[in-house]
């Protein structure tokens, strides 16, 4: 016979069987009330911030590209300026990952042939000759700080084939590894414009909400004359000054210096607001009573109690930055080659006749989109887990 359950027989074994589960219930509630109220600021805000799926798989492709910006020469697998008139516009060789059954990676090669009407390369797949890849396979030599190696993500198995993933330019280079450079440059004046407009921003925003009188009156009358200002034409006009004889890296610092300095007023305002609320909170005229200097009771006391509203605020700015900073480059009052930006590449398809003949240039155009659009998802996640009112 099947052994029978022990149910409890009367109704004070009930009970007392009530009492125990709900002091176990009561136990693990007092435990989680306890992790929470223990549990610092950034550690909640990450707690909110993992429940939004979307915004946890941004972040993650975020930092792949930050490895980009990082080590562009591993995701390149050629010279940037490498040159080839004989092979302008080539397609994009699409990757095979399977041969004759088995996992295999491989593309067609390509040859051209010239059309006797419009005098163009007409490029066709060549089935018959195939070119051998390989993942971290040996190519160019490239070094990092004191670091050396040859190792890139994507290459020919015998590291002299030039491959074309997203095909080539006029002159003949390989789109793939642009890209990768120009990732590294457009994002980079993105990130160090909103550091230098965050601080900024911080600075000029606490001493408006902290101290007013004459210095708010100040501040507040700047920062409505640059609001006051439409910011494209400001941007030619500023760009547009800049002497042409200047070398890349003047132009990239002139501009990021260019883009902080407009770009800082909405988060000034937003300090002061914050400032403010908090200025006559009882923590704060502790921190004066005990002899705190200004400098200290601002940075010390009343920024952290909102510096995840920063950090949000400073992540849904660098995608603004870097449109900013693409359009200058396409307009050709950004940066300008050598130098690799997302604006320059697209300086290639400003003809329509050059994009119907290669619609693969204007593949950066959706690489910023791609870029801006995971910003905004991460930046959006970030403010809703620093909100502590949000569900």
């Amino acid at each position: 016979m099947s052994d029978k359950l022990n149910l409890p027989e009367n109704a004070e074994e009930i009970a007392n069987l009530n009492l125990d589960l709900g002091d176990t219930g009561l136990a693990l509630a007092t435990a989680e009330e306890e992790k929470v109220s223990l549990a610092s600021n950034w550690k909640l805000v990450w707690w909110r911030y993992r429940k939004n799926k979307l915004a946890v798989i941004c972040l993650f492709l975020l930092l792949i590209v930050v490895s980009i910006i990082l080590f562009p020469q591993f995701y390149a697998n050629d010279d940037s300026e490498r040159s080839d008139a004989r092979l302008a516009y080539m397609p994009i060789q699409p990757l095979h990952f399977f041969k004759d059954g088995k996992l295999d990676l491989w593309m067609e090669s390509m040859e051209g042939v010239r059309n006797r009407k419009t005098f163009n390369m007409d490029w066709v797949a060549n089935p018959e000759v195939q070119v051998d890849v390989k993942f971290f396979g040996h190519g160019i030599p490239w070094k990092f700080m004191f670091w050396q190696t040859d190792r890139h993500l994507l290459v020919a198995q015998d590291g002299k084939t030039r491959i074309f993933l997203l095909g080539s330019d006029r002159m003949g280079r390989d789109q793939w590894s642009r890209l990768a450079y120009a990732t590294r440059t457009s994002l980079t004046v993105g990130m160090i414009a909103v550091f230098l407009s965050l601080i900024l921003g911080v600075v000029l925003g606490g001493i408006s909400g902290y101290f007013g009188g004459v210095a708010d009156m100040i501040i507040q009358r700047v920062i409505e004359i640059l609001n006051s200002i439409p910011y494209v034409p400001i941007w030619m006009a500023m760009t547009a000054a800049l002497p042409r004889e200047w070398s890349p890296e003047q132009r990239f610092l002139a501009i990021t210096i260019i883009l902080s300095l407009l770009g800082w007023t909405t988060l000034g305002r937003e300090v002061r607001g914050k400032f403010l609320s908090i200025r006559e909170e009882d923590f704060v005229l502790a921190a004066e009573l005990i002899g705190c200097s200004k400098a200290r009771v601002i940075f010390t006391h009343m920024l952290p109690t909102f510096m995840s509203h920063i950090i949000a605020t400073g992540t849904l700015s660098i995608p603004l930055m870097i449109i900013n900073e693409t359009s200058l480059g396409y307009l050709g009052l950004g940066l300008r080659p050598p130098a690799i930006s997302y604006g320059v590449m697209l300086q290639e398809a400003q003809n329509v006749q050059t994009m119907a003949k290669a619609p693969w240039l204007m593949i950066p155009g959706a690489v910023v989109v791609i870029v801006v659009l995971m910003f905004n998802l991460v930046g959006d996640g970030l403010r809703d887990a620093a909100d502590p009112y949000s569900k």
